[in-house]
């Protein structure tokens, strides 16, 4: 039998189970050795030095760069919690303030945390970036180092870009002197703040220059957040020493209304009410 007059028939399993055939001449094996063959997914497949198709499920844009980007995004939510290659919006910068802020000390590794170490490159990135137009604080946050989380909020009330915070689930703690550090905050129908005096834990040294420390440390904090709001400062601190309104602590749990009628909030309002209004500040800028 003559062998350029057999068909020779291959077969193969895809990666999904199936088998698939692929029927070869002899006689146009040479000619058609760089042509593409098509698998039962008809998915193409070069067996010249092309490069393999692009992975649809990364969230890199049109342009996927296979395992090199997808170990990249993983990377990033591993360590700041978000998929940071979705721009939905290129002249907006959107940080997100989440769970507990974590400062000089490293926190539980069960506890969900939000690194003042990540946030404050961000910040001057997103200033120091010519195309970022403004930048949009998403806060839900149960506050966390103090220190850390001041400093945060003097950056963001620092630059010169535009600057909106929403405060969505709750913006407790340090996370009210985040919510006012942007030039306009809103918070959501259900969010609430609480407000309440420092608190420390570990070793402590009864002696009265730790209380001194604590009453400066509060003083930092109380002035900000009266500079930077609308709220009165001796309603701010009834609210903070109130006895009470929290059963095993000192301070207030303030609701949405509460908050915007005190002045510590500008207004009740969503994501659009928050994008709206960056989006003025931006055009005001620009003109």
């Amino acid at each position: 039998m003559d062998n350029n007059n057999v068909n020779n028939i291959m077969t193969f399993n895809n990666m999904d189970g199936k088998r698939s055939y692929m029927i070869n001449n002899n006689n146009n094996s040479n000619n058609n050795q760089n042509q593409p063959v098509q698998d039962a997914n008809s998915r193409t497949v070069n067996s010249g030095s092309s490069p393999e198709p692009a992975n649809p499920f990364l969230f890199s844009g049109s342009n996927n760069k296979n395992e090199s980007d997808a170990d990249q995004q993983l990377e990033n939510v591993k360590e700041v919690g978000s998929v940071t290659d979705i721009n939905p919006v290129k002249d907006i910068c959107f940080i997100s303030i989440i769970g507990e802020i974590e400062g000089h000390n490293s926190l539980p590794p069960q506890s969900k945390t939000t690194k003042y170490e990540h946030i404050i490159p961000m910040i001057i990135g997103a200033e120091m970036d010519p195309q970022i137009k403004g930048v949009l604080l998403l806060i839900n946050t149960i506050g966390g180092d103090v220190e850390a989380g001041l400093a945060i909020s003097e950056l963001i009330s620092s630059i010169t870009k535009p600057t909106v915070s929403l405060v969505l689930g709750g913006g407790h703690s340090i996370g009210t002197a985040l919510a006012v550090s942007a030039k306009k905050s809103f918070i959501a129908p259900t969010g609430t703040m609480t407000i309440h005096p420092i608190r420390t834990n570990g070793f402590v040294i009864g002696v009265p220059q730790t209380f001194r420390y604590f009453q400066k440390m509060q003083e930092r904090i109380t002035n900000f957040i009266v500079n930077n709001s609308n709220v009165n400062r001796e309603a701010f601190l009834q609210y903070m020493y109130d006895t009470d309104e929290i059963a095993n602590d000192v301070g207030t749990v303030l609701t949405a209304d509460e908050v915007v009628d005190i002045g510590l909030i500008d207004e009740i309002g969503g994501f659009s009410s928050a994008m709206n209004a960056l989006r003025e500040f931006i055009d005001k800028n620009v003109q």
